[in-house]
Parts: C-alpha cells; sequence; structure tokens
C-alpha cells in the first residue's frame, strides 16, 4: 500500500513524521512525502530545527486516488501552513470522500477542520485544539489514540508520547 505523508515545506515535528514512516515501512507498505512545495522540507524537533527530508510528490500533483491512506504529522507550524493551502485542502477533503484511511497526530487536525470532515468524528488532539475541534462539530476526547470508523477510518493520537500507540493503531488499519 502507497501511504502519502502530507507536510509544509516547514514545521513538521520531525519524530511525528519519522516513527509513523517507520511503522508503515517496517509493515511492507510504501511512504511518500507530500509537500506544497518541491525540494526538502524542514523538519523540527519542538522549536529547534532538525533533519531535512526529500520531497515525492508536490501536493498540486497529488491524487487521493494514487494512494491507499493518508497521514497527517503533526508540529504546530505544519498544519498551520497547510490549513491556508488549497491544493492540500483539497486532498484531505478527497482522502475523506473516497473512504480512505487518514491518520492525524498532535495539531495535524486544524487541517482536517480546514477540510470540513471532523463533524461529528470523535478524535483527540493535542489539548489547545478541543475548542478548535469542538466548534467544528467534532466530539473531542483526552484519549492515547482513537479510531474513528465512519464514512472514512480517522485514527488520531495527542502527542509524540502517544506515537507507539498511533503508530500500532495506524498499522492495525492498514491490514497489517
Amino acid at each position: 500500500m502507497r501511504i502519502a505523508f502530507l507536510m509544509a515545506p516547514e514545521g513538521v515535528e520531525q519524530v511525528e513524521l519519522t516513527e509513523p514512516w517507520k511503522a508503515v515501512k517496517d509493515a511492507g507498505h510504501t511512504p511518500r512525502l507530500v509537500s506544497t512545495t518541491a525540494g526538502r522540507i524542514q523538519a523540527f524537533d519542538h522549536l529547534d530545527k532538525a533533519d531535512t527530508f526529500q520531497v515525492d510528490q508536490t501536493v498540486d500533483e497529488a491524487a487521493a486516488e494514487e494512494y491507499d491512506a493518508l497521514l497527517l504529522p503533526g508540529g504546530v507550524a505544519n498544519p498551520d501552513a497547510l490549513r491556508l493551502d488549497d491544493d492540500a485542502v483539497r486532498l484531505v477533503k478527497d482522502f475523506c470522500e473516497s473512504g480512505k484511511l487518514v491518520a492525524a497526530i498532535c495539531h495535524a487536525p486544524w487541517t482536517l477542520i480546514e477540510a470540513d470532515v471532523v463533524r461529528d468524528r470523535t478524535l483527540t488532539s493535542w489539548p489547545s485544539l478541543e475548542t478548535d475541534l469542538r466548534n467544528a462539530g467534532a466530539h473531542w476526547v483526552d484519549e492515547e489514540v482513537v479510531v474513528d470508523e465512519g464514512t472514512y477510518t480517522l485514527v488520531t493520537s495527542r502527542k509524540p508520547d502517544d506515537l507507539k500507540a498511533f503508530d500500532d493503531a495506524v498499522v492495525v488499519q492498514l491490514g497489517g
């Protein structure tokens, strides 16, 4: 299975990219880095610059039909930038409307809010998003990982400390 990891050019929390990437790859799937611009993205360890990663495809060239699932890593700046990019929001909405697995951690549900795909869904996130998610019609819970199976399967987690549970839930949903 091909899994799209959607990120802005900078601001992704590195561990929220690298740990799920490794889990997906170790389960025999093919992760691909999709971003709003070509080249390399700049990851962060909280507020400090970390490593850079090569972009495989730009979001304006990507289509949900090419992939089996979408993974949205967090960090504060990453989803904040993505929710301002029309192509990124369209891609997220297309994944949800096609009934494919969508997984988001930490601040990444901001992009889901912008795509208007959280209404009547149960999910978790970094605590500061609780009000935003409730205002968008979601049922927010403070849990390590939440799997909500509706018109599309949504896996969410709160923070880097939840990555093991998040990765395990994503891999189970991918059938591995």
